[in-house]
């Protein structure tokens, strides 16, 4: 038994070996990129404290008052989804790419690198995203950390690992440029929210929320969609463009159910439901 465990994992090491030689170069040194096994411990760690520790510790204490926190923290997203939005369009989205079939650019060109930079970022501030939970765990907000936040908060970081290490640029990118945009609108709804009840008077767009989410859901879809309908579009790591696919054609259906059941039939969703869609950030 232990003759064949040892042979597994010897196989598995050097599958894992020939697999890595693959990976780009140019990512060499960047924080975080030398294996998925840091990000993935960050993770767990991560699901554990939001999930059991957090609210274990928070159970006979009062809640945490984080506004000023959580307002420095929402603006400094939008700031940062603002810059990353700049940064996506002018390594790519609106200096040459036909949103089509858009190939990675594994040159060292100012333009390729630009792109690289742009996309680790992107990859990085999905952990400062997962501040997103903690502050409900500080908060005692318990019921807004379900299932489907959780889920959507530690697999962005840890697929898009794979996709800043294999394919920083192309087509593969359409949804994360999507992703800042939405950002820069729903981390400044957020961000008023935590200034406190004075400026509740500015949120009055708050039921176009789910709008936006389902449009961008939409488009990431169609757009990633399109490269089974053309006949040559050689993108160098095909099951990237399935994962992404896949990632949006389940949260299009999610907001559809939600948006059929919540402004078609005006029936008040399962708790449960209502929590994950309208209180999660899914982006």
């Amino acid at each position: 038994m232990k003759m064949a465990f040892s042979n597994l994992t010897s196989k598995a090491a050097l599958l894992y070996d020939e697999w890595i030689k693959r990976a780009d170069p140019r990512v060499e040194g960047f924080p975080l990129m030398s294996s998925p096994v840091p990000q993935t411990i960050i993770i767990g760690a991560y699901i554990y404290f939001v999930t059991s520790l957090g609210p274990k510790v928070m159970e006979n204490r009062k809640p945490f008052e984080l506004r000023p926190i959580m307002a420095f923290y929402n603006f400094g997203v939008v700031a940062l989804s603002i810059y990353m939005t700049y940064e996506f369009l002018m390594s790519g989205w609106a200096t040459g790419y036909s949103f089509q079939c858009d190939l990675v650019d594994y040159s060292r060109s100012p333009t390729a690198l630009r792109m690289l930079r742009t996309c680790w970022l992107y990859y990085f501030s999905k952990f400062i995203e997962l501040l997103d939970t903690i502050f409900f765990v500080l908060r005692k907000k318990e019921s807004q950390i379900t299932f489907l936040h959780v889920l959507h908060h530690s697999i962005m970081p840890w697929t898009w690992w794979f996709g800043v290490k294999f394919a920083a640029g192309g087509l593969g990118t359409f949804h994360a440029l999507l992703n800042c945009v939405v950002h820069v609108i729903m981390y400044t709804y957020y961000g008023l929210c935590s200034l406190g009840p004075a400026y509740y008077k500015y949120l009055w767009w708050k039921k176009h929320m789910t709008s936006i989410q389902l449009v961008q859901f939409l488009m990431v879809t169609v757009h990633i969609g399109q490269i089974y309908f053309m006949d040559d579009c050689p993108y160098q790591y095909p099951v990237f463009i399935f994962i992404i696919w896949l990632y949006g054609s389940m949260f299009l259906i999610l907001f559809l159910h939600f948006w059929y059941h919540a402004y078609i039939r005006g029936q008040r969703l399962p708790k449960i439901m209502k929590n994950g869609m309208s209180k999660s950030k899914h982006q």
